[in-house]
């Protein structure tokens, strides 16, 4: 199954997050934050939305870092996806 998003909207997934400290200290799962770099995986044809014309700056593939709460997320084949606006997406890592 795949998602094809609309409008101006982009599905991310999560890159691995570390699971040691940059000191060597082994994290548990629990201590883990949430990651903050996601992987673009699809992105929405962008055009006009709410009366403003859209362009769509990101593109698949892409490493970007989102709003920490934003987003709606679902699982699909066992892997977690999160859509959000392309306005909620921050930065392109480079």
């Amino acid at each position: 199954m795949t998602l094809k998003p609309l409008a101006d909207n982009v599905v991310i997934k999560a890159t691995k997050s570390e699971e040691t400290t940059e000191s060597g200290i082994v994290l548990t799962s629990a201590s883990k934050e949430k990651p903050q770099i996601f992987e673009v995986v699809a992105v929405g044809p962008g055009g006009m939305v709410d009366g403003k014309e859209i362009k769509m700056t990101v593109k698949a593939g892409d490493k970007v870092v989102a709003s920490k709460y934003s987003g709606t997320e679902i699982k699909i084949d066992n892997t977690e996806y999160t859509i959000l606006r392309q306005s909620d997406i921050l930065a392109i890592v480079e």
